[in-house]
């Protein structure tokens, strides 16, 4: 029997545990698959997705800076790839090649898995990268009263404001009030600090960061000083690896335990 093949991409990769997880879960559920990671140029996108079309690949996921680039490769959105136009996730359907986006599931899981009620809540949000548009996608859903985007570059930031049009905007560096605050930037894969000062923003808020590796970043050491309670992208990377698994296997994977001590013995 044919082994199966997937991949996540992206340029950096090398910090993606997304290889770590689903290939114990493939172990896990005897799934004659293995799954690798791999560092892409831009230019080399489109052969590799033809790849899946040709079926020597069975399925990706995308990670940054290329969940939109993949799109004009692609025959078909699903209803939230679409709204968010942001893919993670590519499966081959019958020879169409559909792009998912499980981080918008990903996200609100994680939140709900914090037992947070994100409703009426102020939420400021740092970057405007590949995975904002799912997270406003998911803050919307969970019915936050304001949504407050800030970045280094404007360019980006207008981009998401075309996509969505009630948010607030405000220029890099400043801070206003929110009862949550998200670091989607990439500050801190590095042990880079973010250039913000939040010692005035009060505690009892919520310091969230996507990023997962490394475990507690200086944006959430801050947060902590400061009386906040602090969450990592972990259970995030974790939903929507699920999900992703769930598309391409027909299967549910178990989160267990297990499942977090392995992305911890990194």
């Amino acid at each position: 029997m044919e082994i199966k093949r997937y991949f996540v991409i992206g340029n950096p990769i090398n910090h993606s545990l997304s290889p770590k997880l689903q290939n114990y879960w493939i172990k896990q559920h005897n799934i004659n698959a293995v799954y690798e990671k791999l560092k892409l140029e831009e230019n080399e996108i489109e052969s590799f997705i033809d790849k899946i079309r040709n079926q020597k690949i069975d399925g990706c996921n995308i990670t940054v800076p290329f969940k939109k680039k993949v799109i004009p490769f692609l025959d078909k959105l699903s209803f939230e790839a679409e709204k968010t136009q942001s893919v993670n996730t590519i499966i081959n359907n019958g020879g169409n090649l559909i792009g998912h986006n499980t981080d918008i599931y990903g996200f609100e899981k994680a939140i709900k898995s914090l037992n947070f009620d994100m409703k009426g809540k102020k939420v400021l949000i740092l970057g405007a990268g590949g995975v904002v548009p799912s997270i406003i996608f998911a803050l919307k859903k969970m019915q936050a009263s304001q949504i407050i985007l800030t970045n280094r570059t404007k360019k980006k930031a207008e981009d998401i404001k075309k996509q969505f049009y009630d948010l607030v905007f405000i220029d890099w560096g400043q801070v206003t009030d929110f009862d949550v605050v998200i670091n989607a930037t990439s500050l801190g894969l590095n042990n880079e600090f973010i250039n913000l000062d939040f010692s005035n923003s009060g505690d009892k808020k919520l310091f969230y960061d996507v990023i997962y590796n490394p475990e507690e970043t200086n944006f959430l050491k801050e947060g902590k000083k400061l009386g906040n309670q602090t969450e990592n992208g972990k259970l995030m990377f974790i939903f929507q690896a699920f999900e992703a698994f769930k598309l391409w296997h027909g299967i549910e994977p178990k989160i267990s335990s297990g499942t977090l001590e392995i992305l911890n013995n990194d």
